[in-house]
């Protein structure tokens, strides 16, 4: 009897782990990543902007060098690479790091982004925005309004160049700053929305590049200081940053097995803990690629879609049959989706009408299907009507009659 109920309970045990293991493999622990030397971080999905990490990700901070990237962006898509930027006195003034250029010195507008994304110089960046904005503060009203487009919301420029700096306005005193998540965006619009998506990642990739000013005599040298690029297989671009504020910035972007990571960094040490950047965006990129994978929104489980909706006072061929109209999924492309961790699901939430009223256009909104994580929507799918259907009138009821009338026995 006791080897019996021994075997009874093995039996048990075993039937309870194959229950179970579905389940275990599940949910299985993801272990975030800790101890990062950075203030605030963030880790981004490139393709749908979903923060998949984040520390302080929404805490204001200023951004030093990392400003850059938006600036070089509104140049490239102001159409004008092709002319010639003249430098200002101001322009001139300004502190290391910074190229040297002198009062009336004139340079070419592409030659100089060079100089602000590989050597990050101070007088580049300012020679460019007084040429494109008539002056840094026009210019600085160009980079917030592309804040706001591409929903920055807490972000706030006043220098082309990053250089700490304050200003009085109508919401009282702001600070040059952003927030890990709005500077993560804003790499994310650089390499994913923007037009000029593709200069931007030529100049940032460019291991180095040499250019002269508009006369000839003064020859400029630039290095590409993005340690990232060999640092991490399929590192993208990126641009670093240092204020005595601002601490040490970085943000950057990895494509691999086709994954876009982005990491924005924010306070990552002050002297002498330059490193620490370097160290924080593997951790984190590394995080990524461990733990999410791409996944279609076409690959979801839909869940029973109705193929007719009752309409109400809809007219009909024939008399007393209820009126319906047949509805139509919008087109999904296989190329939409979104990084997934491995204890997440990908669900499809349908929302539909239980009942349309007459008249109904045909391709008019009938429901929509929700592609959700954790209950989180993150991709919108229309459901429409495949066809129109008149409201019953008089003509329509007078016709009906009339049928019957003609055909009754």
């Amino acid at each position: 009897m006791k080897k019996a109920g021994k075997i009874w309970i093995i039996g048990i045990l075993i039937c309870l782990e194959i229950i179970l293991l579905p389940w275990q493999v599940y949910g299985e622990e993801v272990q975030e990543p800790d101890s990062l030397y950075a203030l605030s971080a963030v880790l981004m999905d490139g393709d749908s902007g979903r923060v998949l990490f984040e520390k302080n990700g929404e805490e204001q901070r200023p951004m030093a060098s990392t400003t850059k990237v938006m600036t070089c962006i509104l140049v490239l898509e102001s159409g004008r690479t092709g002319e010639t930027a003249q430098t200002s006195a101001y322009a001139a003034s300004m502190p290391e790091v910074h190229m040297g250029a002198r009062e009336g010195e004139s340079y070419g507008v592409r030659d100089l982004l060079y100089a602000l994304m590989l050597e990050s110089y101070n007088d580049a960046a300012v020679i460019l925005a007084e040429h494109i904005g008539g002056s840094t503060e026009g210019f600085a009203d160009m980079m917030n309004e592309k804040a706001r487009e591409i929903s920055c919301e807490d972000t706030w420029f006043i220098t082309p160049n990053g250089l700490d700096a304050q200003a009085e306005t109508e919401e009282g005193v702001k600070i040059h700053s952003t927030t890990a998540e709005d500077l993560a965006r804003i790499l994310r619009y650089c390499i994913r929305e923007s037009s000029a998506r593709e200069e931007f990642l030529e100049i940032t990739r460019t291991p180095s590049y040499t250019f002269t000013d508009s006369s000839g005599n003064k020859t400029i040298s630039c290095t590409n200081h993005n340690a990232f690029l060999s640092m991490m297989e399929g590192a993208l671009t990126g641009k670093t940053g240092f204020t005595a504020d601002a601490g040490y910035c970085y943000v950057g972007a990895l494509e691999r097995e086709g994954r876009t990571l982005i990491v924005a960094l924010l306070g990552c040490g002050w002297p002498n803990n330059k490193n620490y950047k370097w160290s924080d965006t593997r951790k984190l990129m590394e995080y990524g690629l461990e733990n999410y994978t791409w996944q279609s929104f076409a690959q979801a489980e839909l869940p029973q879609i109705p193929q007719y909706l009752p309409v109400e006072n809809g007219q009909t061929e024939i008399l007393g049959v209820p009126a319906q109209v047949a509805v139509s999924l919008e087109e999904l492309s296989q190329e939409e989706g979104m990084l997934i961790r491995k204890d997440e699901k990908l669900e499809a939430v349908v929302e539909i009408e239980q009942s349309l009223q007459a008249p109904v256009k045909e391709g008019e909104k009938a429901g929509e299907i929700l592609y959700q994580v954790n209950g989180q929507t993150w991709k919108t799918r229309e459901i429409h009507t495949a066809a129109s259907l008149e409201k019953i009138d008089f003509p329509w009821c007078l016709e009906e009659t009339l049928k019957r009338l003609v055909f009754a026995p």
